[in-house]
């Protein structure tokens, strides 16, 4: 996300307002409040990626919005810890590659509302074998978290491509080191679906 085309994507916000996504029938399983809330854009096409799923498989959301001071947090917490584990790393070559996996505040689409971390679970609620759990980093994972690693399970890779099929369908795009982590709207979003303009910007954490 520290691509410099990426930051290049002007943002048009059109708007959108925040809204639960518990609202549309979708299942929700983070840590708090603010997670559960996305533009109503991403929120109307998380409802018909769940509906395609069928009966027997839903969409289980982990985490959508991020206040921006959360989501600092977040990326200073793995950079600093990437410059302990090699400290030949220069401060630029720590944000670049810290960025694979945790967007930089700036551009990061959570701090939007555009972005949702998100997994597959059965009729249940229970989630299913996706290979790793959410928020694995490349390093403990050996590179399992990014969506088309090959040492994962067959099953959980048929678990990604099924979450992937009704993702797709509905607009999102997904960031490849994170099989979790789909969007709409956001920077990336535009420059992968080749938009002249992000749709989304960053809200104020009163939505």
């Amino acid at each position: 996300m520290a691509d410099e085309r990426v930051s290049a994507i002007p943002v048009v916000d059109n708007g959108d307002k925040m809204v639960d996504v518990r609202l549309g029938g979708i299942a929700y399983d983070g840590a708090d409040e603010a997670g559960a809330w996305l533009r109503v854009g991403l929120a109307r096409r998380l409802r018909v990626a769940d509906l395609a799923l069928g009966e027997d498989l839903r969409l289980l959301v982990r985490e959508g919005f991020r206040p921006a001071a959360l989501q600092e947090q977040y990326f200073e917490r793995y950079r600093r810890g990437l410059l302990a584990a090699d400290p030949s790393l220069s401060q630029e070559s720590s944000v670049m590659l810290a960025s694979r996996f945790i967007s930089p505040p700036a551009v990061a689409p959570h701090v939007s509302g555009a972005a949702v971390d998100l997994t597959l679970a059965d009729h249940l609620g229970q989630p299913l074998d996706l290979g790793t759990p959410i928020d694995a980093t490349p390093e403990e994972s050996e590179g399992a978290c990014y969506f088309a690693a090959e040492n994962v399970g067959g099953t959980a890779r048929q678990n990604r491509e099924t979450l992937a099929l009704a993702l797709q369908s509905a607009g999102l795009v997904n960031y490849p080191t994170e099989w979790w982590h789909w969007s709409y709207g956001d920077r990336y979003w535009a420059l992968s679906t080749g938009r002249p303009a992000a749709v989304y910007g960053p809200v104020g954490s009163g939505r």
